[in-house]
């Protein structure tokens, strides 16, 4: 049994690099429409690597064995026939077998095997998650909602309800709530140096949020887009008008002085 369970591995590695050459030569030959078909129904990866032209290598010292053999009289008989093996450049190469799967066992192959993922519910806004971010410290994540609202978690409250034997009743991994801000939330970030969330939202704002007082709602500075537009209108206005201001009057005051002279 264990014999031939190692042959059927064996046969199915060989059968494996059989497809990677066979993606690979389409790829290289810039098949790539036929390349994907034979890489999506094989299972093989596209970016295969394979030293280039391997597979018409292999073909053709194939071809030359079995020419061999039918000049000394000799049948090849099918792929799948008993044969050990062909020539190869190492020895022998064995052929796959005809394989029974009715009367195999499950076996774990040399799959990758992918850590276990759970979704739990943490909280929710009243609308659409628009942004996330996690501090630079891993310590705290912030999620910005289109309800307009900021939430803000402890990551270790997270794992904490995530294990499936906490005792300590229901965990809140939700620190803080802000609300300050009149439309969607379009991004956030995290001060690097300090307790500071900062935010910017659809109502063309920019707000900082001091998540170390446990009872700020609000933020404690905002910068408002417009109004800073609005200033540097009027300042350009105003400097404008006073430098054709300084120019007229240097141009009609020279010439008053001139024609009074």
């Amino acid at each position: 049994m264990e014999s031939s369970l190692e042959q059927t591995l064996q046969d199915g590695k060989l059968l494996r690099h059989v497809n990677a050459l066979i993606v690979a030569h389409l790829r290289d030959n810039n098949l790539n429409q036929a390349a994907t078909a034979v890489a999506s129904a094989t299972m093989t990866p596209l970016n295969t690597e394979a030293p280039p032209n391997k597979l018409l290598e292999l073909v053709a010292k194939g071809l030359a064995v079995e020419r061999d053999e039918a000049s000394r009289g000799v049948s090849s008989g099918g792929l799948f026939d008993s044969i050990a093996g062909v020539p190869a450049g190492h020895g022998l190469v064995p052929l796959p077998t005809t394989v029974d799967f009715s009367s195999m066992q499950d076996v774990k192959g040399s799959s990758k095997s992918f850590p276990k993922h759970e979704t739990r519910h943490v909280s929710e806004h009243k609308n659409v998650a628009r942004c996330a971010r996690f501090s630079l410290d891993g310590r705290f994540v912030a999620t910005g909602s289109s309800d307009t609202s900021i939430k803000l978690f402890e990551v270790s409250k997270i794992k904490q309800m995530m294990l499936a034997d906490a005792r300590d009743g229901p965990v809140r991994p939700v620190i803080r709530t802000f609300y300050d801000h009149s439309q969607p939330i379009n991004d956030l970030d995290f001060h690097p140096q300090g307790t500071i969330l900062i935010s910017g939202a659809k109502d063309h704002s920019i707000k900082f949020f001091d998540f170390s007082k446990t009872a700020a709602k609000r933020a404690f500075r905002v910068i408002q887009v417009l109004l800073v537009y609005f200033i540097f209108l009027m300042f350009y206005t105003w400097f404008s008008t006073c430098a054709l201001m300084i120019l007229m009057w240097l141009h009609f005051g020279s010439v008053m002085h001139t024609g009074y002279s």
